[in-house]
């Protein structure tokens, strides 16, 4: 199984980046990490070894970028405004930095946003916002309102809006999305959810869920059992909807 280690300067972020290469050909399978996750996290939790098959017949490839939710999302001692901003940055970097490398390495036009946790509402918040760029979300166990209050999950905004909050949170911009290209690229964009039937965010999976309905666009969503947050679920989630 091809391995390939990266890391360059980003402008963008004024720091280096890393991220890792698995598979040598197939759909691009662009890997956001968990909250606390690194770019290895997704080989450490062992899901491309239960994809060894299609990875080896050159079905999937896979890039796992690095997150920096504690310098963004995750960062407490930072204006809220300013953690959006840092992640918006980051944004600016998957899309002019990332992107244009896994086309360089891999010609396939089928791109696929993928992400467990927070990692799902990143994956899933950039191929909305940018549906043009994705032919797949697969997200598993994902938070797509950053703004909840739920059990011991917190707003990570501390109680701020503003028209940044609102363009990066899914269930808030999708009801307004009025653009006829983009709804039309919602619709060809195939679209799966994973949520456990005790996770915390099942009622906001739900919600996404409604939304994409009265939108007209297809999806996908499973409800698995428990709360289904750890890698022995996601690991059985990646042999099915990945």
């Amino acid at each position: 199984m091809n391995r390939e280690y990266h890391k360059w300067w980003s402008w963008r972020l004024s720091r280096e980046m890393e991220l890792l290469v698995i598979g040598h050909a197939g759909a691009k399978v662009l890997v956001f990490p968990t909250r606390e996750g690194r770019f290895y996290e997704y080989e450490d939790l062992r899901i491309p070894l239960m994809l060894q098959e299609k990875i080896a017949a050159g079905q999937l490839q896979f890039f796992c970028v690095d997150g920096i939710y504690g310098e963004s999302l995750y960062c407490p001692w930072a204006h809220p405004e300013d953690r959006i901003r840092r992640h918006a940055q980051y944004e600016e970097y998957i899309l002019h930095e990332v992107f244009p490398f896994m086309n360089a390495r891999n010609p396939d036009p089928c791109v696929i946003a993928h992400g467990c946790s927070l990692g799902a509402y990143q994956a899933a918040n950039i191929a909305f916002r940018h549906p043009h760029l994705f032919k797949k979300l697969a997200a598993f166990s994902g938070r797509y309102d950053l703004t909840l209050n739920v059990e011991h999950f917190s707003n990570l905004f501390s109680g701020y809006y503003s028209d940044s909050v609102h363009e990066h949170t899914p269930t808030h911009f999708l009801p307004k999305v009025e653009c006829p290209r983009q709804l039309t690229r919602l619709r060809e964009m195939d679209i799966v959810l994973t949520i456990g039937k005790e996770d915390p965010f099942r009622e906001n999976n739900e919600l996404l869920s409604s939304i994409l309905q009265r939108k007209g666009i297809s999806h996908q969503i499973h409800f698995w059992e428990d709360r289904a947050h750890s890698g022995y679920y996601w690991r059985r989630m990646a042999q099915i909807y990945v």
